[in-house]
Formats: structure tokens, C-alpha cells, sequence
């Protein structure tokens, strides 16, 4: 039987084909630097673009820091993910407050900012979906540094 990690990290965003998916890639990179154990995945709490890849302009820029998310979809947040989460990286504070207003009772999984990881707390991970290529790069380096500080803070915490 395979056991499941023990950690487990759910990226959120609005729609979930720009800043979400970028982070999943991003803390998936530095979980397997570190070695560590930990099952990921990202969802929007939007649901309008569900079965869609990410963004042309996010793929691009995951590409060109060596990362394939062209078979990633969008998905939307759902009851049974602040179960089988135990991490919920919220990209802004509204889909922070949307995530807090959508967790059940009794579930155990921490919500946190994604740029409190990177010693930002509070700032958010702005949305390049508006903009032009550039804001991709500048949201990829933002992702980056934030999933480098959770994975080691996980890594060395060895607890979930």
C-alpha cells in the first residue's frame, strides 16, 4: 500500500490558470530539491475556467524557468480540499477571505498568504492576467522565493 505524504499543499487564485498554477509548479521544484515528501496541487475559488490549461503567458514563463504546467487544469476549490490539505496557500486576501468563509468546521487545514512565506506578510501575489508578459516573470519570481521559504519551513519543521 502506498502511503500518502503527510503534508500536503493546495495553491489558490481566483480563476486558477495565472498565479496558482505558477505556485504549484514553483513549490514543486523546491520540494523535490529538498527531498521532501508533500502531495501539491492548485484550484481557483472561481470556477469559470475548470478543465482549462493555465494561461498561454503562465506557461510561458514556467517554460522559461524549466517547468512544463501545460498539463495542469483548472479546478475549483471544493469542500473536502481543507481535509485532504493540510496547507492552503491563498495568492491575495480575498481569495484568503474566500477560503476562510468556505472552510468547514472542524477541518484542519492552515490557510495562509503566499507572500508571508517570502517575509511579505500581507502583500499580495499580483495578478499578471491583465497585464503583459513581464507581470508573469515578476509573478514566477515572487512564487518562487514564497515556495522556497514554505518548503524549508516545512522541510525543517518536519511536522505538517
Amino acid at each position: 500500500m502506498v502511503q500518502m505524504p503527510k503534508i500536503a499543499v493546495l495553491f489558490v487564485c481566483l480563476g486558477n490558470i495565472c498565479r496558482s498554477p505558477l505556485a504549484e509548479a514553483a513549490f514543486r521544484l523546491e520540494a523535490e530539491r529538498l527531498g521532501l515528501a508533500v502531495a501539491v496541487d492548485s484550484a481557483g475559488t472561481g470556477g469559470w475556467h475548470q478543465g482549462e490549461p493555465p494561461d498561454q503567458r503562465a506557461q510561458a514563463a514556467a517554460r522559461r524557468n524549466g517547468v512544463d504546467i501545460g498539463g495542469y487544469r483548472a479546478r475549483q476549490v471544493k469542500a473536502e480540499d481543507f481535509v485532504r490539505f493540510t496547507h492552503i496557500v491563498a495568492m491575495d486576501a480575498d481569495n484568503l477571505a474566500n477560503l476562510e468563509r468556505l472552510k468547514p468546521s472542524g477541518a484542519q487545514a492552515e490557510l495562509s498568504l503566499m507572500l508571508a512565506h517570502a517575509g511579505r506578510a500581507g502583500a499580495p501575489v499580483e495578478d499578471p492576467y491583465y497585464g503583459g508578459d513581464d507581470g508573469f516573470d515578476v509573478t514566477w519570481a515572487d512564487v518562487s522565493a514564497a515556495a522556497r521559504g514554505l518548503a524549508e519551513r516545512l522541510a525543517g519543521s518536519g511536522k505538517t
